[in-house]
């Protein structure tokens, strides 16, 4: 029997593009009930432009005007103090942190190459963070070291963010499986778009609840957020959440952690 109806970590996933903001928004995270926060290191080494709005364009949710992500200007690789700067993060959080440095193939926004982001993710493990992100397709040969340096001390989510729409339901649950032992915890992420993406990540969600995987899915886009809605009920181990708020959220498939939380509380599943 696996986690039914349990109630799943909670982990935040911190905004901003500087250790202040990062720390600032884990306080406020701490505050709401999270279990856990998620320190994305490639986004300190990324800057928002903003875009110019478009007053006239309404959003899909007609709540008004159309919501304009941010521009990501990439910045130098030395412009980020990397021993400093966990130095800080592990002096100034109080939760469990999981620290991940996002590659550019799978969405995020290290500039640097595949060889120095593995030195990043090493020093990760070296100033013993609780918890650490390692993709599932970083190659065997450079992965073992992390696991084995990880052992006994930084527990692994082997994660997957994929561009594409989700695939079948059975074919999910075959990735869980697979890379169930590449970590503690297995994390999908796909690209959703609409009703039909939201039914197969909550069908493959379905379909592993009784199962002893550790696992999180969860799709960016729309009906992305209904497995973390549902996440106790569909046995997930963690969920992803935000402390931004806005109607955007839900277009882009997350959560606020308060919202979560008290729609958890009013679908009885805590």
């Amino acid at each position: 029997m696996g986690r039914l109806m349990s109630r799943p970590l909670v982990c935040v996933t911190l905004s901003g593009h500087t250790v202040d903001d990062m720390l600032k928004d884990a306080a406020v995270a701490t505050a709401a009930g999270a279990d856990l926060v998620e320190v994305r290191l490639d986004m300190l080494w990324a800057r928002e432009q903003e875009r110019d709005p478009v007053s006239n364009a309404k959003d899909d949710d007609s709540k008004g005007s159309k919501y304009i992500p941010p521009e990501i200007v990439s910045q130098p690789l030395d412009s980020v103090d990397l021993e400093s700067t966990l130095d800080s993060l592990k002096q100034g959080i109080d939760l469990p942190v999981v620290l991940t440095c996002r590659p550019e193939r799978q969405g995020g926004h290290y500039p640097g190459d595949e060889s120095q982001r593995i030195e990043v993710l090493s020093s990760a493990i070296s100033s013993g963070v609780s918890w650490v992100d390692l993709e599932i397709d970083i190659h065997a040969e450079v992965r073992n070291p992390l696991i084995e340096a990880a052992k006994g001390n930084t527990k692994v989510i082997a994660s997957l963010h994929s561009d594409e729409g989700p695939p079948s339901a059975s074919e999910i649950a075959q990735d869980v499986e697979d890379a169930s032992d590449m970590g503690e915890l297995v994390k999908l992420c796909y690209n959703s778009s609409g009703r039909a993406d939201g039914l197969r990540l909550f069908e493959a969600s379905w379909d592993l609840r009784e199962s002893n995987y550790n696992y999180a899915i969860m799709g960016a886009g729309w009906g992305g957020d209904w497995t973390r809605i549902h996440a106790p009920l569909l046995g997930q181990a963690m969920v992803y959440a935000t402390m931004e708020k806005g109607f955007h959220l839900s277009r882009q498939g997350r959560i606020n952690a308060s919202d979560l939380q008290s729609a958890w509380k009013l679908l009885e599943y805590e």
